[in-house]
């Protein structure tokens, strides 16, 4: 790498060690190891599946994946979603670890088997709620293969977004051209990606509403509509015409506007439902 790509500042060592200042608002939320930091018991609500959570982007799409079944009628998707603190090391307790090893959110507990299931991972919840309902999964084995392929896709795109995008133009304590400059890039091209599969598709995977636009838009739709990074003129998401109908049409569902504000706090800004334990949790916010 030519030194016209390095920060001047920083000297890279033989062997990496972490850093001992702090580098950022959510600098306390990533270790080099693994494991519980504390110990603590997750809380356990009366229905079905247990949710733990946090109303970002990963975490809406199960919010909105639960309150998608419950529209279609699936009272065994009632749910219990437990508000889990990022910024204040919730993730690492015992209890959270024991259900997801890796310490990221969301993670589900499912106690209607007679041995309670753990699931982790966003695009994991996503399908095992979907086979286990059989629902906004098609059985065609074409069919099913697509929406997989949008999935998958969701689940190996996001973090450039995210992790990479988003954190050097809006979370990183210096502003480096040369990762904004990589990460949007990529960032554009994904887009783009989007964009030129909405304009022959109704949906992401065809013509009908599945668990890939619920993988998808909170990432990609929250962030053409204005409502991730301050980052819409930055990307000039008004070219994306195609994400954009796609988008303002998903974010018109009932069961969207339900999940996308389910554990969120304050601090996150917009509607909040910090802990949601019936559906009276969520019309309480939105008829306000």
């Amino acid at each position: 790498m030519s030194d016209k790509h390095q920060v001047p500042e920083y000297q890279v060592p033989r062997v990496w060690q972490p850093p001992q200042a702090d580098d950022g608002k959510w600098s306390q939320i990533n270790r080099p190891v693994s494991g519980a930091t504390h110990e603590k018991i997750l809380p356990k609500g009366e229905h079905p599946l247990q949710l733990y959570s946090l109303g970002t982007p990963n975490g809406q799409k199960v919010t909105i994946m639960l309150e998608e079944l419950l529209v279609l009628g699936e009272q065994g998707a009632e749910y219990n979603a437990h508000l889990i603190n990022i910024g204040e090391g919730d993730q690492f307790s015992s209890g959270f670890v024991a259900i997801n090893p890796n310490s990221k959110i969301p993670a589900l507990l499912d106690c209607s088997l007679d041995a309670p299931q753990r699931v982790f991972e966003s695009g994991a919840i996503l399908l095992y709620l979907a086979e286990k309902f059989g629902r906004l999964l098609p059985t065609d084995l074409g069919k099913r293969t697509e929406v997989l392929n949008w999935l998958f896709w969701l689940q190996g795109s996001a973090p450039y977004l995210g992790g990479g995008f988003g954190h050097f133009y809006a979370y990183a304590p210096v502003k480096i051209e040369y990762a904004i400059n990589r990460f949007t890039m990529e960032a554009k091209r994904q887009l783009d990606v989007l964009d030129k599969q909405l304009a022959e598709h109704t949906y992401i995977a065809g013509d009908e509403y599945s668990i890939a636009d619920i993988a998808i838009w909170p990432w990609y739709g929250n962030l053409v509509l204005g409502q991730t990074y301050g980052a819409a003129e930055f990307l000039d998401v008004n070219a994306y015409v195609h994400v954009q109908r796609w988008a303002k049409e998903i974010a018109k569902r009932a069961a969207v506007q339900r999940g996308r504000i389910v554990n969120r706090t304050s601090a996150q800004g917009g509607l909040f439902v910090e802990h949601r334990h019936s559906a009276a949790d969520i019309d309480a916010v939105l008829s306000r």
